[in-house]
């Protein structure tokens, strides 16, 4: 009998030894269950082969030439990733819906003598779960936004906080982006995967205590957030964090040390702000990235572009604000700060 999930957290505790994605290659790039590993029983090319079948052709003939392709796929699982698997294994096999390619999946494994079991709705029943914590819930704890100016360190101070008994979410750490024109890290996640990371998140958290998170704008690189969760930032109170711009300065040098050796992806990310500023600006921001004045082009970002705009989005926001000084932004003092951050979040009750 398929497995029916009835919550984000059921998955982890069914405590099955795998979870296999049963599906094409490019359905499980886009997300996935958390933990599953990708096993397609038919690749991208064949699915679409499938479906052209079926719809210009007949069932039929599609769900023959199906059968034989799944088969041949399986197979190779079974001689490859599977061959080592002990007789006791029990693995949870997905696809979309929880039809066909999962189901035809499970009975070969089940045949070997394997106790597999399939998802009751497939991905969709998972994604419909997602949906519902990120969209359609309330923030289940009380929020808490950890603000302050580009470079004050707020994401190396929120994932400080834990320690203290402090329950955060790391927005930019789920959205692989430190949220800014300069903070691409790699690649994104696609918008599901990264609503499917947010909804483990916020499942998780404890209602009695309040949920830190940063300032952030509505979207994160390409991650937007839902509305809920966006609805609930611009609600709560916040504790600001103060430096000054020369502490900010260095502060950004050292944590964007990525974007300071690589020149050209620093020069490309500065073109990127022609539109907003003078072309005189620009060719400065430039003459320092070239020259290797980092601190001093940190310091004139931070005052002619980012510090503006955040003060603009402050002024629209009717919220406790408590400010923090957080001191020099070295790697000695940071832990200090967090615990003063802890303590002003512990007081707000």
């Amino acid at each position: 009998m398929p497995v029916t999930l009835t919550s984000l957290s059921d998955l982890a505790a069914l405590g099955f030894d795998a979870i296999i994605d049963a599906r094409a290659p490019a359905e499980y790039a886009e997300d996935h269950l958390p933990g599953a590993i990708s096993l397609p029983v038919l690749s991208d090319a064949e699915r679409a082969e499938i479906g052209t079948l079926y719809k210009q052709v007949n069932p039929f003939t599609a769900k023959k030439r199906g059968a034989a392709l799944v088969s041949r796929n399986v197979a190779d699982h079974l001689l490859g990733p599977l061959a080592d698997k002990p007789g006791g294994w029990r693995p949870l096999v997905y696809c979309w819906r929880g039809g066909q390619r999962s189901g035809s999946f499970a009975i070969i494994l089940q045949q070997i003598g394997w106790r597999a079991e399939t998802l009751q709705g497939g991905y969709k029943a998972w994604r419909g779960l997602v949906v519902r914590e990120v969209y359609d819930t309330p923030v289940r704890a009380p929020m808490v936004v950890l603000d302050g100016n580009t470079g004050s360190a707020k994401t190396e101070i929120l994932n400080l906080l834990p320690a203290h008994g402090v329950q955060v979410i790391d927005l930019e750490g789920l959205a692989n982006h430190r949220g800014s024109l300069f903070g691409a890290r790699g690649d994104q996640p696609s918008q599901k995967a990264f609503e499917g990371r947010l909804a483990q998140a916020l499942a998780a958290l404890d209602p009695t205590r309040p949920v830190v998170v940063e300032a952030e704008s509505s979207k994160i690189g390409n991650c937007r957030l839902p509305p809920e969760i966006w609805k609930a930032m611009t609600r709560a109170p916040r504790v600001a964090l103060t430096a000054t711009t020369a502490d900010r300065a260095r502060y950004l040098t050292r944590a964007y040390a990525d974007m300071v050796e690589d020149a050209v992806r620093l020069s490309a990310v500065i073109d990127l702000l022609k539109p907003q500023h003078a072309q005189e600006v620009i060719a400065e921001w430039q003459a320092m990235a070239a020259t290797g004045a980092f601190a001093a082009l940190a310091e004139g970002l931070m005052v002619r572009h980012y510090d503006p705009r955040y003060a603009k989005h402050r002024a629209r926001m009717k919220v406790p604000v408590q400010e923090i000084e957080a001191g020099p932004l070295t790697a000695g003092s940071l832990p200090a700060t967090a615990a003063r951050v802890a303590a002003a979040i512990a007081a707000l009750g």
